[in-house]
Formats: structure tokens, sequence, C-alpha cells
């Protein structure tokens, strides 16, 4: 039975779900994990390809053909596995499964409902992403904020899907925002209702990375964790990032995801090799090939030069 992370985001979007997610994946690929990443996004569209890229971001071409969302170029750059079609699931085409399958007879005169009938067609979907890759670990994405309703069948469904395949084999994490007011704290009041919010819903997490612009000190952590019931070593501080690709170097370093066991591979020393010189091993890096933008390129040259 393979592992099921499942990554949620609370108080506002475009945190950086996707990035945690594909870092994640790294940290788990660099342990020798087979990984499978899969991204849910809430929205009626069939898929992205018609979508204005300013609502939306660019659109990521699979190799097997799917205009998918930007969120799998990122997997597939940090996990160096190829993804296809089967990891980017929508609203659209679940409604177009669901539909399809009445119109056939598969549900025998039922009437069809999100519950069971939507909420069982996206658990099939996480399900089929693991099959078809062989997965040890799966890393679901759960697009939009907590809250939203256009969510809530993908919420009841991860919910649901605990229950089925064990609760050894689900972990639940929530991204959320901590907000900087006017006086320069950081508030946590934002996180306290969004994981209200998910609690309501019957999810519980277990680990929560809070978000800000920059580390969170020990007693935030004690309050997020007092407040929210999470264990205090399960709230992990991402702060904003040089780049995109030090998120894994992050979130190892802050060492208290639950998920992860010592590191057998130096994953750590891999991530920080030199890699304006290196042909593997970081997470931008892929088949040789160096994923970089000019400026994170500088940046890794006066890294390099520090060291």
């Amino acid at each position: 039975m393979p592992k099921f992370v499942f990554v949620t985001g609370g108080v506002t979007s475009s945190l950086g779900k996707g990035i945690t997610a594909a870092s994640l994946g790294r940290i788990l690929a660099a342990r020798g994990l087979a990984v499978a990443s899969l991204k849910m996004d809430p929205y009626l569209n069939v898929d992205p390809g018609t979508m204005s890229p300013y609502q939306h971001g660019e659109v990521f071409v699979t190799e097997d053909g799917a205009e998918s969302d930007l969120d799998l170029g990122h997997y597939e750059r940090f996990i160096d596995r190829n993804v296809t079609r089967a990891s980017n699931l929508t609203t659209g085409q679940i409604y177009n499964a669901v539909i399809a399958k009445e119109r056939r007879g598969d549900y025998l005169g039922a009437t069809v409902q999100v519950i069971p009938h939507v909420t069982n067609e996206i658990k099939e979907r996480i399900h089929r992403v693991a099959r078809e890759q062989q997965a040890e670990v799966v890393v679901v994405e759960v697009g939009g904020t907590v809250g939203d309703i256009e969510s809530l069948p993908y919420l009841e469904a991860i919910r649901q899907f605990r229950n089925d395949v064990g609760r050894q084999n689900v972990l639940y994490i929530h991204l959320t925002l901590l907000p900087r007011v006017a006086t320069g704290e950081l508030k946590t009041k934002p996180t306290q209702h969004s994981v209200k919010e998910l609690r309501s819903i019957g999810i519980q997490p277990d680990v929560l990375i809070a978000r800000a612009d920059e580390a969170i000190d020990e007693e935030l952590r004690e309050k997020i964790a007092l407040f929210c019931d999470v264990k205090i070593d399960n709230v992990i501080s991402e702060p904003n990032a040089w780049s995109i690709y030090g998120v894994p170097l992050m979130l190892e370093e802050a060492g208290n995801l639950v998920l992860l066991d010592p590191d057998p591979k130096g994953y750590r020393e891999l991530a920080r090799a030199k890699i304006c010189g290196t042909t593997w091993a970081h997470p931008a890096i892929a088949n040789g090939k160096l994923y970089l933008h000019d400026q994170d390129l500088l940046l890794c040259y006066e890294i390099k030069a520090k060291e």
C-alpha cells in the first residue's frame, strides 16, 4: 500500500502549495522512494488549455500531450520523473466522467450525488496515479483555498481517503499564511481560522507549514501548535526563499517532517552541491540539464564564491 500526502492551502491562494508539494517530493525521491504527484484543480474547465495565462499561469504540456497545470512542470523538474495527463485532475474532468457513467447506466438507476459518486470518482483518480506510476508515495496538491465552495468535494474525498486506506497511510499537510500587520507583528489568527474551517470538514492536519516573509520564532510555533492542536515539532516555518530551488533545503533543514527518516543517501550534501559544476542531485538539475533562470544562476555563482 503506497503512502499518500495531501497538501491543502489556507487563508489565501498563491502561497506556493505547488512548490511545497514538489519540494516534499524531491526530499522523498532523494531517499530512494518512488514518488508520484497529482494536482487537483477545483475549476470547472476540463483542462487549462483554454484558460488565459493571466488568470492561471502558463500551461505545461506533458509528454503524452495533455495541457495541464503549471505546477506539473515543478513536479517534473523537482522529482525528475515525467508526469502524464493522469497527474492533473479538474472538476470538469470529474463531472464529465460521472455524467458519462450515468448516461451509460453504470449507476444502475441510483440518484447520482456529490457523495458518494463524485467523491468516489476523485478517490479513484488518486488511486489511478499510484497504480500507473507504481508509486510508493503519492503527493497530492489540493488546489484552491480551504473555505472555497469549489474545493469541498475534494476535501470530503481526502477526508474519506484516510478511512479507506488506513490512517497510517495518509498524512495531511496544511500550508497557511502568517500576514504581517502595520505594527510589524506576524498574526496567527488567520491560520487558526483556516485550521478551524478544515477541522469542521473532518480533517485534522498532521503538519502545518507557516508561510511568512521571514522565519517564525519558537513562541509563534508554540502558539500555532496550541490553538491548532498540532505537535510543535510539526509546525514548520517556510519563509520567503532566495529561489524556489531553495525550498527543498529549507524543509529538509527544518528536520521536523514526521514522514521523513534520517537521510541515508546524503541528500543534504547532494542538494548543497555546487550546482554550477554538477550534473545531478540539485532540484534544479535533471538529466544533466540546468533548469534555472538567469537571476537564479547568478545567485548560485555568488553562493559558490562565498563557500
